[in-house]
């Protein structure tokens, strides 16, 4: 008689769950229930831990965050990582800062996954290039100032070869401009637009640690912005917005 194979267990499946901006009180209600019953959570640098306490007791936890350049753990070995606990039959929460598809690398995840038949669902978050301005005071968009916002990387110089931003392009474009990822190269992104025609006297505002009790926020023009954020002492995470929206917050900032 020949013995028995020992069947493999079903692949679970993974979730991609947005975490919101940073406050915990701005998570949706399916992203709360899809941590009630996780078996294993991995989670990102900026997620609070009043989040990661609404999963089990018994769940695994994994920290993949990142930090500037410093990586726990690299893409790819968190792509294998959720993956492996998905193929070991656990129901997996990939928790990511914001929403997963913004600069989250989320789509990155979710391809992985998907080619190793993988069931995966997405949670979207809010995202703090929109929420972060507003609890500021700043409306991205307003009939008076701005028809159009436009959210880019700023991770990497303006003043570099091969740079996937055109910059020039919306520095003739009068939309808001949100940035994240931008504060070590706010010197470069501010002339890069002054001297692609954007006015220097165009209002811009830098936000740290934004919708948290932390929230640090210093305005000021193209001219003088990076300035002003390195006296300040401004660091990462912060957002970027540039335009003539950021004009509102004289008038809405305090009003939460």
């Amino acid at each position: 008689m020949s013995p028995r194979r020992r069947k493999r267990p079903r692949a679970g499946k993974v979730y991609l769950v947005g975490a919101g901006p940073g406050d915990p009180q701005l998570i949706t209600l399916r992203a709360v229930e899809t941590l009630k019953q996780a078996d294993a959570v991995v989670f990102d640098d900026l997620v609070s831990g009043e989040l990661l306490a609404l999963a089990p007791k018994n769940a695994e936890m994994y920290d993949a965050g990142k930090s500037g350049k410093f990586h726990k753990l690299k893409q790819e070995e968190i792509n294998e990582l959720i993956a492996s606990l998905a193929m070991a039959g656990k129901t997996v929460v990939r928790l990511k800062g914001g929403d997963p598809y913004l600069f989250g690398r989320g789509g990155e995840e979710a391809e992985h996954l998907v080619r190793r038949g993988i069931r995966v669902e997405v949670v979207p978050g809010v995202t703090s290039a929109i929420a972060v301005p507003a609890l500021a005071g700043i409306p991205v968009t307003h009939r008076d100032y701005a028809s159009a916002v436009t959210i880019v990387t700023g991770h990497d110089s303006p003043t570099k070869k091969g740079s996937k931003v055109d910059w020039a392009a919306l520095a003739k474009v009068r939309s808001t401009i949100v940035v994240l990822m931008g504060v070590k190269n706010l010197p470069e992104i501010a002339s890069t637009l002054v001297r692609e025609g954007r006015p220097r006297s165009t209002p811009v505002a830098v936000i740290e640690r934004g919708t948290s009790r932390e929230e640090v926020v210093v305005t000021g023009t193209l001219d003088n912005i990076a300035t002003k954020a390195r006296t300040a002492g401004v660091r990462p995470p912060a957002i970027i917005v540039i335009g003539d929206a950021v004009r509102l917050r004289n008038r809405l900032e305090g009003r939460k």
